[in-house]
């Protein structure tokens, strides 16, 4: 992959509303483990190298288990993860696959026993978030650190 251009140099200004909002996750209600979990979550499904790259190194900076991560795939599958934990990953894919999933009732019910309304907003503009930093890494051929061919 040839990276194309570097997009935040071309237009700041253009990228900067993004940039507010994750200074905003870093302050705000949700957990920052979550957060990570839910951004590498959704970097998997879209295939984002570069921000599974980050997401995965910030969650373990911050000392979430390594095997966590690895299994985050198939959490369904594993009891490593919360209940919260759970319902934020069932709609990090509700709304990451939108346009299969309709956003299921069944995935924002499940949210009710585990986020307040505010909490709730905030999940869902996280996704919406790290979805239009996926598109824009992928589109752009942005490289993650150490990006170099196998040997």
């Amino acid at each position: 992959m040839t990276k194309r251009l570097n997009y935040y140099q071309v237009a700041p200004d253009a990228v900067n509303p993004l940039l507010a909002l994750e200074e905003r996750f870093k302050n705000g209600p949700l957990p920052h483990t979550l957060i990570e979990l839910v951004k590498t979550r959704a970097s998997q499904i879209n295939g984002c190298a570069y921000c599974l790259h980050m997401h995965t190194s910030d969650a373990l900076k911050e000392g979430e288990r390594p095997e966590r991560l690895f299994l985050l795939d198939a959490w369904r599958e594993s009891v490593m993860y919360t209940p919260q934990e759970r319902a934020a990953l069932a709609w990090t894919e509700a709304l990451t696959k939108v346009a299969d999933t309709g956003a299921p009732d069944e995935d924002y019910d499940g949210l009710q026993d585990h986020f307040s309304p505010e909490e709730i907003v905030e999940l869902s503009l996280l996704i919406a978030t790290i979805n239009a930093w996926n598109r824009i890494a992928i589109g752009f051929r942005s490289h993650h650190p150490h990006d170099r061919a196998a040997a």
